[in-house]
Order: C-alpha cells, then structure tokens, then sequence
C-alpha cells in the first residue's frame, strides 16, 4: 500500500468521490480515498437520487447548479453509467407566502443561470396531466434538474479520478488519526499507516467518530428516512414522456417515476422519528450497507395524502420500501471545510441530499484546499460555524427539526424551537420579561426587537408588525440614547511580547501604537481574500482585545493562533463566554455614562475610536467608544456575571434622558443608513478588499502583511465587480440579498444585504456590480419578490456622512 499522500480521503460515498475527482482534476492526483467497504457504501447506495435547482440559498444554489450541469456529461466523460434522468422538477406553493417564496428563488434562479417558470395549475396538468392540484396555487418548475442513479454517479465520478490519477483503496478501515511533529497525519488503516499533508473527513454516517480520532466533532444526525417503490403503473408504461419529480409541502414528499414504477419519499413531520443510533450513539463499524426494518405504519398518513394527488398510483402494490440513514445537521447545511483547530484536517460531510450535492460540494472544498478559497462563499457551509454546539441534545433537536421541515417554509422573522437557549446573556430573562424578541445567532440568544405590547412578530416577506417599534427604537437612538445587549460578539486576548508584530502581520491594517487606540481589520488571505474582519483595542503593547461576530468565533480564532510563527511569543485566549456587552448609544449617551462613573468621558480625553478600562457601580469595565449604528456611544465589556448590575445602573441613570431597549433590527437600519459593511454579506472569502471599496482600511506604508501582493495586484489590474450603496424603490418589501441586479434585460450584479432607513425614510441596499454601473446617479433594477424596483447608487451614507455625530 502507498506510504505517502498529499491528500488521503476516508469515505466512499457520493461526497468522498466528488472530492476525488475535482482534486485531481484541479491536479492533485497524489489523492487517496480510502473505505472500509464498498464505493456507495453508507447513505449513498440507497439514496433517491433527487437533483433539485430549486434553491433559495444564493451559494447552495450554485453547488445544486453545478452537479446538475456535470451529470448530463459525466458518463461521457468517464465512460462509466451515470443514469442522469433529466425530466425537471415542480414544486408546490400551497399558499400566498410560498408562491412569494418561489419569485425569490426564481430571482436565484437568474442570478445562477438554471430556468425556472412560476407555473399554475393548468399549466401544471398540461406538463403532467395525472396530478391533482386541488389547493395548488402555482408551481416552480426547474427545467434543467432531474434525477441520477446514486451508484451510478459515485463510481463515475471515482471512476473519472483513477483515470486522472488518483488513488481508490476499498475493504480498508481507517482506526486512527494522529497529527505528527511535522504537521503531516499519519493515517492509520487496517492494512497499513499512509503519511498525508491533507485528511479530509468524508465519512458520512460515520462523520463523527472519524472526527473524534483528531479531538474533533461534527454536529450531525443519521436519520432515518424512507421512501417506498411501486409496483409497475399502467400510465408509466403506455408513455414514454418520464413525469418531473414533483415536491409537495401538502404530503411532506416527493414523488416521481422510477423507470416504470412510482417512486415516494416522505418527511415526517409529526412524533415518533427515529435517528440511527448504535454503540453510545454511533453506528457499528461492521455495518456497511445498513437498512432498517420498514415502518409503514409512521409514513401512512403523508403517502394517503400523495394517493390524493396521485389517484393513478392508488391500486398500486408495493415493491419495496427503502428506510436507510441520511447526515442531517441542525441549519441543514453540510459541513465543508477546516476543522476547528486542525491545520489540514478538513470536513465534507454533513449532507441531507448528498446526491445533488456531492459533485459541487467536491469541487468548491478541492479550491479551498489547492488555492486558499473558493469561488463562492463559504461561510455558511464553514464547519466552525457552530461554534463548538456539537452536544447531542442541541444536535438531535435541531436536527430532527430540520428532518421535519424539509418542504416547510422558513419566513423572514420566524423563529423556530428547537435547541434554543444554547447560549445566553445573563440579561436573558430580565430583557424577557420587558418585551424583547430572540433570534439566534451561533446560538446565541439576541434580542432582535422589543415588543411593548405583547405582540408576537407576525414572520413576513413584507413590513410586519415590529416594523413601527423598530422604528421607534432606531429614533431613541438617533435622537436620545438606546442600550442593546450585544453579548454574542466573539471575543479574544491577544497577549505577550510578540503580540504587536503578530497582529500586524496578519492584518490589513496598521495596529495602534498607542494604549487605547482602535482600529477595524481585516485578516486576509495570501490570495488578498477576506477571511475575517475584526475590532482590535490596544490595552498594552503586549496586550489586545479583539472581537468579531457570533458565528465567526472559532474560524478567527484559527486565524489567529494557526498563524503564529515557531518562536514567536503569543497567547491567544477566547473570552466569548467571560464577557457580556453592551451597547450605549445616542446623543445623550454620555450624559448618561457621565452619571455612573467617575472617569472622564468628554471628547478631549476620550476621543472617538478609543478604549479604556473604567468602573461603573463597582464594576470593571472596557468602554469602547466604538459602534456599529453611527452615533455618539460606547461598547461597555463587562464580566457576564456583573452584566445585570451594569445593565440596571444604566437603566436608572438614562430614565430621565429617554432611554430605550433596541434590538439588531434596529442596528441593521441604522448601519445601512451609515453605509456600513457586514461581514458574511458584503465582505467575503468571495472578495478583495478592493473590490469591496475597503482600501481605506489598507496600511500600505507598514511593509508586509498576509495578502499584500495579491490586494496590490488586484488593485492595478481592476476588477470586474464592485460593491455600490443605493436607494431603493422598494414599496413595502424591502431587498434581503441575493437578489438579482438587472439592467436591459440581463443580470448585472447581485445584492447582498439590505432594509429601510427608519429616520431617512429610504430602503438601502448594497450590491456588487459590473463597473460600468458603479457611477454615483446610476440607475438599475433589483428584483424584489418578482418586482423590478428601481436603485439609483449614492456616493456617501445617507446619515452624517461627515461622521460628526461618532465625533462629538
């Protein structure tokens, strides 16, 4: 057996292939995949075989979109049978808020370049007059997607390695993993020890206990799902025009023809799932093509409902049932990229419907593994996103609820039950008990607006019901002072005499030399890409602290401990669950910080983008004056225990200035109306800092840092996207991202956040687009719900563009 690899690949499912094969065809061909037991074995083999374009997410969107482009082609490339099924897909909109639902996909759809008609329910019947559509208020039908045969698309896309090759070792259990002095892994199989500079974890069902081997973990569980074939259907037979596979929310199923039988698969919604567990949790090392015993009895309800639509198939007997393992993981997503903590230990593991998935999955992680990132963003794929939430009573909830709403929608503003609480501000219950609204963020709790007279938000594509006290909170902060709990920021110390020349090297920007300066950084990578943006506060020379959002905790702490450099004295200590945050803002804030402390806060001593430790009632304090809605105000960083005290001697001093509780609703306004960036929505792996326009955050004069060359490059040969601001005609739904930009019938750009300015009065949006329609003035079109609404781009924020009110 081969001693040595670049890459080894333990699994032999759909996603271990799909890597395979776009590693070498990227050329790494010095990559070995290696199963305990056969190709397919796992989920693979008896998987359905669904390849839906539909897709709301704009970046799973493209990975859906590539698989179904690759397997119409993939037999000829390979020789190997692939059994693509090209017959198209209708899904059902039952109701007003899904047929909104499918104009935005439809939008995705001509942002990836899939086709899809929003069809109703003649037209339905005119493509296949067999269903019932009573209740159907229209269909999203995806013309170029279909179905595949697992089997035969895995040893294709194996098949298509070997040939570049690359290396395919069968009836080989992987036992353990160790990393070496070298950093290299010594992979330790049943037939011998393989060396790898790379050890990708593509085991599927098997994904956590080969994490485990490295002191990792994924958050996933093996469902059970089943579907059932039929015997032959007389229709089937007469024709030879093969059905769509057509997804329906009214059965919680999909349904399609299978050669000349019917093929069901159902999502369960109701008690009673059950998750494939053996061993403490796992399942047995000796299983290979597992399935479970039917239960006919628990999908009985849903396949009545299919025999409603499907009268045809209603005396048909069945052939077999298929009730088999399937990853699911608690935000649906797969898990793709670095482990937490691990240089060179990657995941690809983790998904639902890895069929539709595998080949894009493959060929967007073998980019970030050969040239530092992908083409498309990542971050909602990145397994450290979870943020170390991978204990099984938070895993199980949010996965069987994620296994239950499969065809359900997901309204803007709606918050579902499952595994909440994780993480918690110790203002939690108090904030509560006034009115405050959650959603979650890394499992963080985060008020997101307060309702004051005991309404629940009504979710919604359009303005809802928190949209006047949102309102009302972005005034308190524009015209008295508002405080918000933003306890979910992550948050690390950079300590030690090495500290300074460590975060300058691997920042854009200058860190301050001075005690109490504060700088916003961005940590890129060699290719100029954004990796992560961050607040750095000078407390010493040797000592930092630095923040950064929720969900980006353990990837820029990876980021900064993976980069310090043999000899180089630095600690890096994560302090996200030590502290507790609050925000102060408004024209009066100081005015009420005034009153609860004896430092002196006037803009002399303690000028805008300074930090310094202070007391308020007996409790130690970083105050950051520093703020994400662009106000006169201060970040207070306190111990999470004494955060209440902090919260309630604010309170106290601020009654007589007005003071009120606001939510991120109310940032997210705020910031647009400040023309500030997000991280994850304007500035991505995707992006140079040129592109973004964030050159004023560039320190060339410093000498070297971690992208340099690469953002300089950029810079003098141009690029061909760029990042506007603009005023949207919006009416009463305003852009979200991932909205097309059009301009004489063609896509242009694409947005990427967006939402009303309660105190301008205007809806913002921010999109990249191509330069010609960069100019200040420039009109377009973003499709809004099936709308065309008119964005004219501005040149400055629409609030204190001079930034006299952060400055006074």
């Amino acid at each position: 057996m081969q001693g040595h690899a670049r890459v080894v690949i333990i699994g032999g499912g759909i996603l271990g292939a799909g890597l395979l094969y776009h590693l070498a065809e990227e050329g790494w061909t010095d990559s070995i995949l290696i199963e305990k037991g056969e190709l397919t074995s796992g989920s693979t083999w008896h998987a359905a075989g669904q390849c839906p374009s539909f897709n709301a997410d704009y970046n799973m969107a493209k990975v859906h979109h590539y698989g179904n482009t690759l397997y119409p082609v993939l037999e000829e490339k390979t020789g190997q049978y692939v059994g693509w099924h090209g017959c198209g897909g209708i899904r059902f909109a039952l109701t007003r808020e899904e047929l909104d639902f499918f104009k935005h996909v439809e939008g995705v759809s001509k942002l990836i370049g899939f086709r899809m008609e929003i069809i109703g329910p003649d037209e339905i019947n005119n493509i296949f007059p067999h269903v019932d559509t009573t209740g159907v208020l229209a269909g999203a039908w995806t013309l170029d997607d279909g179905h595949v045969d697992p089997a035969g698309s895995c040893n294709a896309l194996a098949k298509g390695a070997r040939d570049m090759g690359a290396g395919i070792i069968l009836r080989n259990r992987v036992l353990d993993i160790d990393q070496l002095p070298s950093g290299e892994f010594k992979v330790v199989t049943e037939n011998g020890d393989i060396i790898a500079e790379h050890v990708v974890n593509a085991a599927g069902c098997y994904a956590r206990q080969v994490a485990r081997m490295l002191g990792a973990d994924v958050p996933i569980t093996n469902m059970k799902h089943q579907y059932v074939v039929t015997d032959a259907i007389d229709e089937f037979v007469q024709s030879s025009v093969e059905m769509p596979v057509i997804r329906d929310p009214y059965a919680s199923a999909y349904y399609r023809q299978e050669q000349k039988s019917a093929l069901i698969g159902i999502y369960e919604t109701h008690e009673g799932l059950e998750a494939w567990d053996q061993h403490g949790g796992y399942p047995d090392w000796n299983s290979e093509n597992e399935l479970f015993d039917e239960d006919i009895d628990h999908i009985l309800p849903y396949l009545e409902r299919v025999l409603e639509r499907m009268p045809i198939w209603a005396q048909s007997g069945i052939k077999r049932v298929v009730n088999g393992a399937i990853p699911h993981t608690p935000d649906a997503n797969p898990l793709i990229g670095p482990a937490v903590g691990v240089r060179n230990f990657w995941m690809c593991c983790g998904s639902a419907i890895g069929i539709a998935q595998g080949a894009g999955l493959g060929k967007y992680l073998a980019q970030w593994m050969i040239h530092g990132d992908s083409e498309i963003n990542m971050a909602g794929l990145d397994p450290r996103r979870y943020c170390g939430l991978t204990g099984e009573d938070y895993v199980r909830a949010k996965s069987f609820e994620d296994y239950t709403h499969m065809y359900k929608l997901h309204l803007p503003g709606e918050e579902r039950p499952a595994g909440r609480g994780a993480r918690m501000s110790s203002l939690y219950d108090l904030l509560k008990a006034k009115g405050a609204q959650y959603t979650e963020a890394a499992g963080w709790e985060r008020p997101k607006w307060f309702s004051l007279n005991g309404d629940i938000e009504a979710p919604s594509f359009y303005h809802n019901n928190s949209f006047e006290a949102v309102a009302n909170e972005c005034r308190a902060v524009r015209e008295r002072v508002g405080i918000l709990d933003l306890s979910s920021f992550a948050k690390f110390e950079v300590t030690g005499p090495d500290a300074f020349d460590h975060l300058n090297r691997i920042v854009a920007n200058q860190i301050p030399k001075k005690d109490g300066g504060i700088i916003l950084a961005h940590l890129l990578g060699e290719n100029g890409r954004m990796h992560g943006e961050v607040t750095i506060t000078r407390l010493a020379q040797d000592r930092y602290y630095l923040l950064s959002g929720a969900a980006a905790q353990h990837r820029d702490k990876d980021h900064l401990m993976l980069t310090i450099r043999d000899g180089e004295e630095v600690e890096v200590g994560d302090v996200t669950d030590d502290y507790g945050v609050l925000v102060l803002a408004g024209p009066k804030s100081r005015e009420v910080l005034s009153a609860v402390t004896n430092a002196d806060l006037s803009n002399e001593n303690f000028r805008w983008l300074t930090g310094r430790e202070i007391k308020i009632a007996g409790v130690d304090v970083k105050a950051l004056r520093i703020n994400y809605v662009g106000e006169l105000g201060w970040e207070l960083h306190a111990s999470m225990v004494n955060l209440p005290i902090l919260y309630q001697t604010l309170w106290v001093a601020g009654e007589a200035c007005g003071i009120a509780d606001f939510g991120t609703y109310a940032v997210n306004s705020l910031r647009l109306e400040k023309a500030y960036k997000g991280w994850g929505a304007e500035l991505t792996n995707e992006i140079t800092m040129i592109e973004a326009g964030m050159e004023r955050f560039i320190n060339w004069k410093k000498g070297e840092f971690t992208g340099r060359k690469a953002t300089q490059l950029r810079q003098q040969q141009g690029v061909e996207t760029q990042l506007v601001y603009a005023e949207l005609n919006a009416g009463d739904s305003d852009a979200h991202g991932g909205e097309p930009v059009m301009s004489g019938g063609k896509v242009i750009g694409v947005t990427t956040s967006g939402g009303y300015g309660h105190i301008t009065g205007k809806s913002l949006v921010f999109a990249y687009v191509a330069p010609e329609f960069t100019a200040p003035g420039t009109s377009f079109a973003v499709e809004v719900l099936g709308q065309n609404r008119t964005a004219t781009v501005i040149d400055e924020p629409v609030w204190d563009a001079a930034n006299e009110r952060l400055r006074a």
